[in-house]
């Protein structure tokens, strides 16, 4: 070191400079790139190709010098890799589950061998790789990969899986889709984002070496977005799973979700930054200022929430810190651009910059760390903020106004919460609407743990057993089914109008007839809205031939109106009804059961007149539908939290918590079964739910109206619209205060649905037997259905012990 430097250690601590390294890896980069002759191909089939007649992408260091080039895919190369993943999957699928966990044990060792070379290449296309962890997540896999056929019963791989990253997607968040997918029995087509091409070129060819089978992982490389579409909308594509930026995979994501294929969307959001005042202050400040501006990842743009008692304090330490910092780079020059137009509408909202000096030579490629302090809560930039090196800070009174100031947006992904209030931390930590919170910490990341978005951050988990289900699918659906083709459906005019079925003509009383068969008092079906039984807005009645009765044959038909007055109500019970314990909510399904079965045979009798089964059939449905209610209210309180087994010291804690407001479109078949198996899914996991009831067979549920109003289920929890299924299920695609679709139905209303819910981000549950075919509604799918009533949030606790 000393013939390095004349400094001595104790000048290096006092100015905190960087001291000299062993050198940068430069060399073992360069060869393997001058092994390829500086040109990359296509990595499929288990080695690389180089099609002739391709367009070439070139690749620049830090510098902006060329150091190699690779190929840019075309729509015959999208096709070639996906033939070779399907052929990979008779191999990789026919193997045991130790077969495979042996596979991905040797891939792990194999990147601990050549981890040097990983680092050098990442090294030169500046792109982080973080060798432990994505070593940990292979070791981690290697173990799920064993236990599958034991622990994750009755699932089975999807078959041939499309990873697609975008923007700057590091390639630990990449191969966090792609080797989970592999562990369960998938194959591979990765299309890397331009950051992280060469390293999952190169981690490509180490899977190869270490045994992997060809046709397992597959890279093609090309920086078009029409690509990503091509791949997306492959017809032999079995599942799509989007990273990245938001624009780009909600287009990638209404592309692969019009041809009826599964989607499964990671995007970036906010993550709000909380310090409260009894927050340890220079670990907070020191912590803000690593996360906001020492990361390279557009996933996460941070927001700083400060309490008033230390807002001035917190002030102080954040000038201090930011003045010694230098200026960070951009990805182009163009965010120059909007980061100063953001910075100018926030003072001219009363904004402070906090900056460091300015820079003698400031150069277009690089841009100060700002903090926008004391912003207006209003400004665009609070929260959708550009990205770059940018900090908006504002402040809250108590921690009432600061978790409702971070649950604001719709968008939020994680959060830092520092406070040294063990009450605090736990009930600000169940109360965030996030998918991850750290306490007195921050970016904090394992396999063993899960880590995703809520509401329009994405649809999916990744990490731990949680992330392992969207590569999985129920075994009872067949494997490789075909895909169908796109049917040529107008998205902005399906369901538009409201179709009320003509008046039927009515006999007139027969002179014979005695007075009391002349006037009977009238009984008509209404709405179910908010715990009260109301008209449809628009006052339509649909004319229904038989099943609801004498006087009962008109079916109240629901229109936005009313979907939007349920939405509201089911908005506003949500809160209350999941601060209810499990065992209330237990208590009141196992109350609902109890009437239902009292009105046994009134319900059998409905049946039969509207499905023209026989009374027998009837009484059946009715005591399944009282079994499915027993499930779901013994399942309450048996899935809560469980603590995870992460090497941080300290503990991780995973919550299974509602997701909001549930839609739910009902099939025709099994009317009362399939409405009190889904409401049961939904409610008894604190959610709530707007029910549209089977179109063909409606009188059932409107009919289990009296049920729910005698069984002391709170008001807005179960809403009931009915009405023609196409206009209601727009609507309830289409708002935004819905977070998940559940939608049984016609082709062109699944595709519909896959679209919509799609392009906004959102979760769905979509029939996998397009058209309505028949349905099993039993325990073996309470595991599925709990994947689709809940989200996962973890809570990280760190200790020092």
């Amino acid at each position: 070191m000393a013939g390095l430097t004349s400094k001595t250690v104790f000048d290096i601590f006092q100015s905190m400079e960087f001291g000299p390294t062993g050198g940068d890896g430069t060399g073992v980069a360069q060869a393997w790139l001058q092994r390829h002759s500086h040109t990359l191909g296509l990595f499929i089939g288990g080695k690389f190709v180089h099609p002739e007649g391709r367009e070439i992408d070139s690749v620049t260091d830090s510098a902006g010098q060329s150091v190699c080039s690779t190929v840019r895919a075309v729509f015959a190369d999208v096709s070639l890799s996906v033939s070779d993943a399907r052929e990979g999957c008779e191999v990789w699928g026919g193997l045991s589950c130790h077969a495979r966990a042996r596979h991905l044990y040797s891939v792990a060792r194999s990147i601990q061998r050549f981890g040097q070379s990983l680092s050098a290449v990442a090294q030169l296309q500046c792109s982080p790789a973080d060798l432990s962890a994505l070593t940990r997540l292979l070791y981690h896999l290697t173990g799920w990969a064993q236990m599958r056929d034991s622990v994750l019963t009755h699932w089975s791989p999807r078959g041939v899986v499309a990873v697609i990253s975008t923007g700057d997607c590091p390639l630990v968040f990449q191969m966090n889709k792609v080797f989970p997918a592999i562990a369960m029995g998938n194959t591979v087509v990765l299309r890397p984002s331009p950051q992280a091409r060469l390293t999952s070129l190169l981690l490509a060819e180490l899977c190869t070496g270490a045994g992997l089978p060809a046709g397992v992982l597959n890279v093609i490389t090309g920086d078009d977005l029409s690509l990503a579409v091509a791949l997306a909308e492959h017809s032999e594509v079995d599942m799509v799973t989007v990273t990245g930026r938001r624009e780009e995979g909600l287009v990638l994501a209404g592309a692969a979700a019009a041809g009826g294929v599964p989607v499964s969307l990671s995007v970036g959001g906010l993550c709000p930054f909380i310090i409260c005042d009894s927050a340890d202050l220079d670990s907070a400040v020191d912590s803000v200022i690593d996360a906001a501006f020492t990361g390279k990842i557009e996933l996460c743009q941070w927001q700083l929430l400060v309490q008033e008692a230390v807002w001035e304090a917190v002030r102080v330490r954040l000038q201090e810190r930011i003045a010694t910092l230098r200026c960070l780079p951009l990805v182009d020059t163009a965010v120059k651009c909007v980061l100063d137009a953001a910075i100018q509408d926030a003072v001219q909202l009363g904004a402070t910059l906090i900056q460091p000096p300015p820079s003698p030579s400031p150069s277009p490629y690089l841009y100060p760390p700002t903090v926008l302090w004391g912003v207006a809560s209003c400004a665009p930039c609070v929260w959708a903020p550009p990205p770059g090196p940018l900090l908006p800070a504002l402040s809250f009174r108590s921690m009432s106004e600061g978790l409702q100031l971070a649950n604001n947006s719709a968008r939020n992904l994680a959060a830092s919460l520092w406070t040294d209030d063990v009450t605090v931390a736990l009930e600000s930590a169940k109360s965030l609407k996030v998918g991850t919170v750290w306490v007195n910490s921050h970016s904090l990341f394992d396999a063993a743990a899960s880590f995703g978005g809520v509401r329009e951050c994405g649809n999916t988990t990744d990490g731990g057993k949680e992330g392992l289900y969207q590569f999985l699918q129920p075994s009872l659906c067949p494997l490789h089914r075909p895909r169908p083709t796109p049917l040529s459906l107008d998205y902005n005019k399906f369901g538009e109008t409201n179709q009320t079925a003509p008046l039927p003509e009515t006999e007139p009383p027969r002179a014979e007839d005695p007075p009391s068969q002349t006037l009977r008092v009238d009984r008509s079906y209404k709405l179910y809205i908010g715990g009260v039984q109301c008209h449809p807005e628009a006052g339509f009645y649909g004319a229904r031939v038989s099943g609801g009765g004498p006087g009962g044959q008109y079916c109240p038909v629901g229109s936005r109106k009313d979907v939007r007055n349920a939405v509201e109500a089911a908005d506003k019970a949500q809160p209350g009804w999941y601060k209810k314990t499990a065992h209330v909510r237990a208590q009141i399904l196992y109350f609902l059961a109890e009437n239902l079965e009292q009105r046994r045979e009134a319900f059998a009798q409905s049946l039969s007149n509207q499905t023209g089964l026989s009374l027998a059939k009837g009484q059946e449905e009715v005591d399944l539908s009282v079994a499915a209610a027993f499930d779901w209210a013994s399942l309450c309180d048996k899935l809560g939290g469980t603590i995870q087994d992460t090497p941080q010291p300290g503990s991780t804690v995973c919550l299974r918590q509602p997701i909001g407001v549930v839609g739910v479109v009902c099939p025709d078949d099994r009317p009362l079964l399939s409405f009190v198996w889904l409401m049961g899914a939904a409610v008894s996991r604190g959610n709530t739910v707007v029910m549209v009831p089977s179109e063909k067979h409606p009188f059932s549920a409107l009919q289990l109206i009296q049920v729910l109003e005698t069984s002391d289920i709170p008001a807005g929890v179960v809403n009931i619209v009915s009405g023609e299924r196409d206009h209601l299920t727009r609507h309830l695609a289409n708002h935004s205060v819905v977070q998940t679709l559940w939608y049984w139905g016609s082709r062109e209303g699944c595709q519909f649905v896959r679209y919509t819910c799609a392009r906004a981000g959102r979760r769905m549950w979509v029939n996998e037997s397009e058209g309505g075919a028949e349905r099993e509604w039993g325990y073996s799918r309470i595991e599925e259905s709990l994947q689709h009533s809940t989200q996962y949030k973890q809570v990280w606790i760190p200790s020092t012990v």
